[in-house]
């Protein structure tokens, strides 16, 4: 469990099975809890899902919301993050005017400091891709914004484990 001001992120894997997202969601709603992101994805086992949730809520009430998860959703396992075992990121696409990253020498030097990276450049615009901290996507959206922006794409929190855990042996004999 991450307590940064009250965030929690939490991960749960479930079977991938239709409307766990709904259900998922409807847990926190019933409470009059905001999600403050939640992302679905496969997760490196065949037929499970992983959710990574965040929300800003007290730790009594989060453990309270992760019970309830466990008996309403067909959940393999629900796994508290902490800052020691585990790297959070949050991606991010930025699409600007072609013009700019060739008329504009700072453009180029701020995706350099940022370790963003350019990914797409045609005739119209360009694409900027950038993972990193909340902060850091922060900063380079706002330096950025000098200079206009197309369009901006911006994931919550998603998060990995440093170390082999116990999710890995839960889902592993999930697959056996």
């Amino acid at each position: 469990m991450e307590a940064e001001n009250n965030i929690y992120t939490v991960s749960v894997y479930t079977e991938n099975n239709i409307g766990l997202l709904n259900r998922i969601s409807a847990i926190f709603q019933r409470r009059h809890i905001n999600i403050e992101s939640i992302n679905s994805s496969v997760s490196e086992i065949e037929g499970v899902s992983k959710f990574t949730i965040v929300v800003n809520i007290s730790e009594e009430q989060m453990k309270k919301i992760i019970g309830q998860i466990e008996k309403q959703v067909e959940v393999i396992k629900a796994y508290f993050h902490t800052d020691e075992d585990t790297i959070y990121q949050e991606s991010c696409i930025f699409k600007m005017k072609s013009d700019l990253l060739f008329e504009e020498r700072q453009i180029q030097n701020i995706i350099k400091e940022s370790n963003a990276r350019i990914v797409t450049v045609n005739r119209d615009f360009f694409v900027i891709e950038k993972s990193g901290r909340k902060e850091e996507i922060e900063l380079l959206y706002r330096e950025l914004s000098a200079f206009g922006i197309m369009q901006f794409t911006r994931s919550g929190r998603i998060a990995v484990t440093k170390d082999e855990m116990k999710i890995s042996t839960i889902l592993e004999a999930f697959q056996a």
